[in-house]
């Protein structure tokens, strides 16, 4: 039996969660990827270390409608950008990106501002995310079929 589709708010989305960057630490990264799985989304992790453009290769060839990016370097406002602009050159401009870690409230306004479709810090809970993240992925499938 297969739960109901409120249990399951993600169901139908592939999210790919990658570790830019020279961080070491994946604990966090594993369990968001756990939360996403168990929200129904279909959930691709490309390990430690991985540079922009194989966090961007990936995206493409996986197809993913979202990029979650985990950074708890203090690197996180230059990374996003990167992975934003990449995914630009690309061609893939229409995959959201949200970022999650160690960021400072001072920060998550620049996040938003350089594209990111939202920023979740550490001491969220977990179903918190999961609602925020279906209520702006929704959005952004609703706003592309009105183009």
């Amino acid at each position: 039996m297969t739960a109901a589709p409120a249990l399951r708010p993600l169901a139908g989305k592939r999210i790919l969660v990658a570790k830019p960057g020279l961080d070491g630490h994946d604990a966090g990264a594993k369990v968001a990827a756990l939360a996403l799985r168990d929200a129904g989304a279909e959930v691709i992790y490309t390990g430690l270390r991985r540079s922009v453009e194989y966090i961007v290769r990936a995206a493409v060839d996986e197809d993913v409608h979202a990029v979650g990016l985990s950074i708890l370097s203090g690197s996180h406002t230059a990374l996003t950008r990167e992975v934003i602009e990449a995914l630009h050159r690309a061609g893939a401009g229409d995959i959201a990106v949200f970022v999650g870690g160690t960021i400072p409230p001072e920060d998550r306004v620049a996040l938003v501002d350089a594209g990111a479709l939202a920023v979740f810090t550490a001491d969220m809970p977990l179903d918190a995310v999961i609602g925020e993240l279906a209520t702006k992925l929704a959005s952004v499938a609703r706003d592309r079929i009105a183009e």
